[in-house]
């Protein structure tokens, strides 16, 4: 008897049945079959290893962010220095009036929306959950050693010098300004110029295209991918890990909800369920409206704090803190102390600040790739001022409020911001405010909400960047794809957080310490090839230059569709359903 020839079993809408055949064949055409694969298998053997093996993972990947920072440390510092010398450079040259798009585009998005996208992508969850625990933390353990606290008199316990204070804030201000956006910068601008200028795939590879050619798509390229896709999905689940202590934290201050691993496995679930109806409804109406909202109640959060708190302090310590960060930041961006000439200051550099360079070259792909995703029709000028400079005056005043009021209680108040649960601080922060009881839990609660909606705008747009990485580069994946990702960073964290205990998140952060050190090398080599891109860009007044090497390659799967929208701040979008 003869067999039924075999239907579809998908149509651009979603999946619709499946057989081994047709799942082969769906693999292939919506994903990239070796960065889809070799990434899960690796996704899912780290969670495993991270189950049954905590502690010795733990012990090896410390060892080796450790070695990394002891030996290699210098090269994080002179990576990420070299990427802010360049941000500035093409910001000033001609290449700024070059758009990321054919010359006649304009943005997707308009700049409200494109700012609170972006910033809620960078370094929202972070941003709310260092804010109070960093500066104190310095103020206890300052970089210069002649800040140290001391004790008042003999036989008592050192307490932190108000000297401090300046250095404390504008360290944290050195770690959340400038640099950390300048590496998301060399990724994001790459990737936008070779995927909506020169019409390759929006993947890391494509910006290694005027150096490797076609190779570019080959196994190197896949294995940059592959090395992004794991930053993207490791960094992701701490930082949701990170959300969720907060939020349970937040949640037993308010509501004396028991903070333990059944409380934070249930808002694991919930907030995910959330991502996942954001992920259903689109960029346009999930990500840009929730980050728009998230804006405005951040913002209404630190006026609050602002207003009740010690103004006249905060503004002393800001300006004092900004002055301190603007006055170093030539030497501290330089800076990779001998512990045999400051033991102090190299324990300094390498516990926190090649850390955190580490941690933001692990995060570039991610912040990197929604940059881009979201920077259609920019000018390079107008990309970089708005990446590079407007966050760093969130994070100026973030810290410069809620950092700097927790220096004050912490000095001249009751204390205890430093008994080690960062997790409680801004919290601890609310509690210390002279407030009526009623107000500190309205305040909590808003708290709560701004730190909820940052864990769903990572989560979505994580999704998004993940289902772009592994597809190939299209910038309109399927829906469904992006909820299976959104899915599964939930489960990550999850299973991390819940079975594997705060030693897992531990690991987990030193694992995509780790990855940094070889992307900071690709990076370098990405914005090699960006120059190469530009170098064909015709001067003014000069016709364009197509040379042979200039030329993109032939479609690919999974290529940049450019048939953009320009209808204004809400374009009607395009994706696949």
């Amino acid at each position: 008897m003869q067999e039924p020839a075999l239907q579809p079993p998908y149509t651009q809408r979603g999946w619709e049945g499946a057989t081994i055949s047709s799942l082969r064949e769906y693999v292939r055409d919506h994903t990239n079959p070796p960065v889809f694969v070799v990434s899960g298998a690796v996704i899912i053997a780290f969670v495993v290893l991270g189950i049954v093996l905590t502690d010795p993972l733990l012990a090896g990947a410390s060892a080796a962010r450790d070695w990394i920072g002891s030996q290699l440390g210098w090269f994080y510092v002179l990576a990420t220095t070299f990427f802010l010398g360049v941000a500035v450079f093409l910001m000033l040259s001609r290449f700024g009036k070059i758009r990321l798009g054919p010359d006649d585009s304009r943005p997707e998005f308009g700049t409200i929306a494109w700012f609170a996208m972006l910033f809620t992508t960078g370094m929202g969850i972070g941003l709310v959950f260092w804010g109070v625990a960093e500066p104190v933390t310095h103020l206890h353990s300052p970089r210069s050693s002649e800040l140290a606290p001391v004790a008042p008199e003999p036989g008592a316990a050192p307490e932190p010098q108000p000297e401090a204070v300046g250095e404390a804030l504008g360290l944290s201000f050195f770690h959340w300004s400038f640099h950390p956006w300048a590496i998301y910068i060399a990724l994001g601008l790459s990737l936008g110029y070779f995927a909506f200028r020169k019409g390759l795939p929006l993947r890391p590879a494509s910006a290694l295209y005027p150096l490797l050619g076609d190779r570019a798509f080959g196994w190197p390229g896949n294995l940059v991918d592959i090395l992004a896709v794991f930053g993207t999905i490791f960094g992701l689940a701490t930082s949701l890990g990170l959300g969720t202590l907060q939020i349970n934290g937040g949640l037993s201050e308010v509501f004396g909800l028991p903070n333990n691993s059944w409380s934070q496995s249930a808002i694991i679930i919930v907030i995910t369920g959330i991502a996942l109806f954001s992920v259903l409804s689109g960029i346009d109406k999930g990500i840009r409206r929730l980050s728009v909202i998230n804006l405005w109640l951040a913002f209404i959060l630190l006026a609050f704090v602002f207003a009740v708190g010690p103004k006249l302090w905060m503004i002393s310590s800001t300006l004092t803190g900004a002055g301190e960060y603007l006055g170093n930041l030539v030497p501290w961006s330089l800076s990779f102390p001998s512990p045999l000439a400051d033991e102090t200051a190299a324990n300094f550099t390498t516990g926190w600040s090649v850390f955190y360079w580490g941690w933001w070259i692990s995060w570039a792909p991610f912040v990197g790739v929604f940059l881009a995703r979201i920077s259609y029709g920019r000018t390079i000028r107008e990309f970089i001022l708005g990446a590079l400079f407007a966050p760093v005056v969130v994070s100026l005043l973030w810290f410069g409020v809620f950092g700097g009021s927790g220096l004050y209680y912490e000095l001249f108040g009751e204390g205890g911001f430093n008994d080690g649960d960062e997790a409680q601080a801004a919290y601890h922060l609310l509690d210390a405010l002279p407030l009526a009881p009623a107000v500190t839990v309205i305040a909590s609660v808003l708290l709560i909400l701004v730190v909820t909606i940052f864990f769903v705008t990572s989560s979505d747009s994580g999704s998004l960047v993940v289902d772009t990485l592994t597809n190939g580069g299209d910038t309109k994946p399927l829906r469904l794809q992006r909820a299976f990702w959104a899915v599964s960073e939930g489960g990550v964290t999850l299973i991390l957080l819940v079975l594997g205990g705060t030693n897992a998140l531990d690991a987990l952060q030193a694992a995509s310490v780790v990855t940094g050190l070889p992307f900071a090398v690709i990076l370098v080599f990405m914005l090699w090839g960006l120059f190469k891109g530009l170098g064909s860009e015709p001067k003014p007044g000069e016709a364009k230059r197509l040379r042979a090497e200039d030329r993109p390659p032939p479609a690919r799967t999974g290529s940049v569709r450019v048939d953009r929208r320009n209808e204004g701040d809400n374009p009607e979008e395009a994706e696949g359903t």
